[in-house]
C-alpha cells in the first residue's frame, strides 16, 4: 500500500445533466458507488472527504466542452467548485472549433479565474492538435506558464473520432513550442502506446499520463516503463474507475523502484503544477 503523497492528475466532476446519457450509463456501470452517492461526491466538501479517504493529496479537476460527444462541464462550474480549496487544482476547457478568440479566452480564464492548466479533447471536439489556427492557444498557454493536457487514444463514446487522438499530432506542437508543458492523457490508449512512450522520450516538454489504464497492465503496455520514470504522471479518470486508492495500490505493487513510484504518484506532477511555490 502506498504511504507517500499522491496527486491525481485526472478527476472529473459534473452536475447530473452535464454528461450525455451514454456517458452516465457507462460510469454507472463501472462505478455504481458514484451514482449511489452522487449528491455527496459532487459537492466540494464531499469530494474532499472522498479524496482524503483514497489517499489523494491533490486532484486536477477538469472542465469539459465537448457537446457532440460527452457533454459540457462549464469552466464556471469547475471554478466555483474549486474556489478556495487547496486540494483541488482546476483545469479549464476550451473548444477550439467554437471559440474565435482563443488567446483572450484563455488569458481571462487564467488571470481572472485562476485556472492552473488547460484540457483539450481532440477526439471529442474534432480537431487535430497541430492545426495552425490553434497555435495562438499554445502560445498563450506558454506565456502564462500553464500546462496543456490532451486526450489521446481511443474512446467508445458516441460521436468520438479516434483519428484526432493520435499522439503523433503532438510531435509538431512539442517541437514548435519547446517551453510549453504538454501532457498526453491516457498515453495513447489502445492504438498508440509505443508512439506515446517514444514521443515523451524525445521531447523534454511532453509527458505521459496513465489515467484509464489498468495499473497491473502498465509493464505490458510499456516494457521500458521505468526508463521513463521522470515523464509519467498518475491519473485515475475518476469516476470512470471504481476507486482511486485501488489504482494507487496496484501501481505501488509493480516491480518498480520506490523512487520511481514516488515520481509517478507525486513528484513529477508537483513540478508541473508548481506546488513547491504555493
Amino acid at each position: 500500500m502506498c504511504t507517500g503523497k499522491v496527486i491525481d492528475f485526472h478527476v472529473h466532476i459534473c452536475k447530473e445533466a452535464d454528461w450525455h446519457p451514454w456517458v452516465r450509463e457507462y460510469i454507472q456501470e463501472v462505478n455504481p458507488y458514484f451514482y449511489q452517492h452522487f449528491k455527496e461526491l459532487m459537492n466540494p466538501d464531499g469530494l474532499e472527504r472522498y479524496l482524503k479517504s483514497q489517499n489523494v493529496d491533490y486532484a486536477v479537476i477538469l472542465a469539459e466542452d465537448s457537446p457532440l460527444s460527452t457533454g459540457v462541464v462549464p469552466n464556471t462550474y469547475v471554478h466555483d467548485f474549486c474556489d478556495g480549496r487547496k486540494r483541488f487544482i482546476p483545469f479549464a476547457s476550451i473548444n477550439p472549433t467554437t471559440i474565435s478568440d482563443l488567446k483572450k479566452t484563455l488569458d481571462t480564464l487564467v488571470k481572472e479565474k485562476d485556472f492552473r492548466g488547460l484540457k483539450l479533447y481532440p477526439t471529442y471536439q474534432h480537431f487535430y492538435p497541430n492545426q495552425k489556427e490553434i497555435y495562438p492557444l499554445y502560445a498563450t498557454a506558454m506565456e502564462l506558464g500553464i500546462p496543456v493536457m490532451f486526450h489521446t487514444g481511443s474512446s467508445t463514446y458516441k460521436n468520438a473520432k479516434i483519428k484526432y487522438g493520435d499522439p503523433l499530432h503532438l510531435d509538431e506542437v512539442a517541437t514548435d513550442f519547446e517551453e510549453l508543458t504538454m501532457i498526453m492523457a491516457h498515453s495513447g490508449r489502445g492504438f498508440w502506446y509505443n508512439r506515446a512512450f517514444f514521443l515523451s522520450r524525445i521531447h523534454t516538454n511532453l509527458y505521459m499520463e496513465i489515467s484509464g489504464l489498468p495499473p497491473q497492465n502498465l509493464l505490458h503496455y510499456f516494457p521500458d516503463f521505468e526508463k521513463n520514470a521522470e515523464k509519467i504522471l498518475f491519473g485515475s479518470d475518476w469516476p470512470g474507475v471504481k476507486g482511486i486508492r485501488d489504482n494507487i495500490d496496484a501501481l505501488s505493487k509493480l516491480p518498480l523502484k520506490e523512487e520511481t513510484i514516488h515520481k509517478i504518484l507525486y513528484e513529477n506532477a508537483e513540478k508541473i503544477l508548481k506546488l513547491q511555490n504555493r
